[in-house]
């Protein structure tokens, strides 16, 4: 099949499957629960667990595997992944206590203890209804925590690996110029227009790092979590499947990559490295599919394939859209930035290398936008490689990236007193990586707590590093203020699967059936489905 046969076989493929079903928050499987339809839209799960499992973790090559559908039909993968984030898990499938049965020990020591047990992602991340978005406060510190929304987590993802890579490159240079020359070497830490400080390089080979600012000794950028503790999606999937849900997960990439006695560095089927010879991972709590952790009789009840099929959704989950922009708006937008708010809350990044396989850009259009005044425009980035195999690979093409409106630098900031976060020994958490302010206009209330209840009191709270510019924000009158909070608004989240998109545009003026999918229009991934015997999800 050559490349122009390809294309349009994929062309065909995609007209074929527009208007295929679409997903909901929170799902069960249809088996489970009676339902006779094999419709997705009629809330439920068509593929059983094991049929989601397939083939396990694989390769390429090995047909009905994950990484056979990441490689070969990758929009598969993202929905398949997506069902997994709404599935609710039973307790036959492993659903329960989050670290033993009385859930006794050291909260100090293991903080999924102070966790809620759930039995879905989508409990807390399931806001707007069918997307992983945001939720409730969750209890992991003793004044709570305010649930993340999980939108362009890819793209966060990537730009803190980046990062890294150039930070770690900085120190490299200075260090072989240091001992080279034989004199002090000074470089000042900067990446995507991101100060980290500076660092002093001797001509012994060490490294003055007193100097560094918001980021680890190691310059590791780890974005995820308030605090910056975890390192990748992988981690903080398997993370999150045993403490707030109290399911097992084993991967065979994490467990050799933290190996005690032999190490070795590995890519997931996302294209993510895990080297432990730059860095050290989270180890997962059960590394073989029988072995027993506590002692309790509970093995891992998280197949590989279910961890790959979640890393690749949320690598490529959509990005928050913009909602409609005003003169007032966009005046708030250039008072922000004068007011020093956009020192910490950088606008735009600029990725290198794109892992993801598809972009999906949402924005405000009233005429398009038939249920929610948004339309997005889905536009593919892989290439196709014909390798032989009747399904052709499609693989990203790894192209540079400008993320835009994500309003963050990745780094860790002192906002003062009033965020510092108390633990449950006593001591203070007095630093987080600044927020994302992408989707803020959706998801209140706000503060890594969520103890603020509205835009204008949590711009209040700051203090620390950010006091100058929320002194600014004070001293505005109220005309300004409100117009950076109507900027704030413009910054939204949407639910897919009432958002019309190129993929289901869905059909405006019918207003009758707005209540159907089909008319008001989806973002349908199985619009991009390549493997059609792999049948409904």
């Amino acid at each position: 099949m050559n490349r122009e046969m390809i294309q349009q076989w994929l062309f065909f493929s995609i007209v074929a499957t527009l208007f295929t079903s679409t997903v909901r928050a929170q799902l069960v499987e249809c088996d489970q629960t009676g339902v006779d339809g094999i419709s997705i839209a009629n809330g439920c799960i068509v593929k059983p667990l094991y049929e989601q499992i397939g083939t396990g973790h694989g390769d390429e090559n090995t047909e009905g595997s994950a990484t056979y559908l990441i490689k070969r039909d990758p929009a598969r993968s993202i929905r398949r992944g997506r069902q997994l984030f709404q599935r609710k898990f039973s307790l036959d499938e492993g659903q329960g206590s989050r670290v033993n049965s009385s859930s006794t020990g050291d909260i100090t020591s293991n903080r999924a203890l102070g966790a809620g047990l759930t039995d879905s992602c989508a409990a807390c991340h399931g806001r707007p209804k069918g997307a992983a978005g945001f939720g409730g406060d969750v209890a992991t510190r003793p004044d709570s925590r305010d649930a993340p929304h999980l939108f362009g987590l890819g793209l966060v993802e990537q730009l803190a690996d980046e990062m890294t890579t150039q930070l770690r490159s900085v120190q490299s240079t200075a260090l072989e110029e240091a001992i080279s020359s034989q004199r002090r070497v000074q470089r000042t830490l900067s990446s995507k227009g991101v100060d980290f400080g500076r660092i002093i390089a001797h001509p012994d080979g060490s490294v003055d790092i007193s100097g560094i600012e918001g980021v680890d000794a190691d310059l590791r950028v780890r974005p995820f979590f308030h605090h910056g503790q975890t390192v990748s999606i992988r981690e903080f999937v398997i993370g999150a499947f045993k403490d707030e849900m109290g399911l097992q997960a084993w991967d065979p990439i994490l467990c050799t990559v933290t190996d005690v006695n032999n190490p070795q560095a590995m890519t997931s089927p996302a294209g993510f490295v895990f080297d432990p010879a730059l860095d050290s991972f989270e180890r997962p709590a059960v590394c073989d599919d029988q072995e027993d952790a506590d002692g309790d009789g509970v093995v891992a009840e998280i197949d590989p394939a279910l961890v790959d099929h979640m890393e690749f959704y949320l690598l490529n989950y959509f990005k928050p859209g913009t909602y409609r922009s005003t003169r007032g708006a966009q005046q708030g937008r250039r008072t922000m930035d004068r007011i020093g708010c956009l020192g910490c809350h950088t606008p735009d990044l600029h990725i290198d290398s794109d892992r993801r396989i598809a972009d999906v850009e949402t924005v405000y259009d009233p005429i398009n936008g038939i249920f929610n005044d948004l339309f997005a425009t889905a536009t593919t980035r892989f290439e196709i490689v014909d390798d032989g195999h009747v399904y052709p690979l499609l693989l990203p093409q790894e192209n540079p990236f400008e993320v835009k409106n994500i309003f963050s630098d990745l780094k860790r900031h002192d906002l003062g007193p009033a965020f510092h976060e108390r633990d449950y020994d006593g001591s203070l958490v007095t630093e987080f990586v600044t927020e994302p302010l992408w989707g803020v206009g959706s998801t209140s209330p706000y503060g890594h707590d969520g103890r603020s209840i509205n835009l204008d009191a949590v711009i209040r709270r700051h203090g620390g590093e950010a006091q100058r510019s929320k002194q600014r924000y004070v001293n505005l009158g109220g005309r300004e203020q409100q117009q950076i909070l109507e900027f704030l608004g413009t910054l939204v989240l949407f639910p897919p699967d009432d958002t019309a998109s190129n993929l289901n545009p869905g059909t405006p003026g019918n207003e009758d059936d707005i209540q159907n999918p089909g008319a008001h229009g989806t973002i349908n991934l199985g619009a991009l489905f390549q493997i059609p015997e792999e049948g409904s999800e």
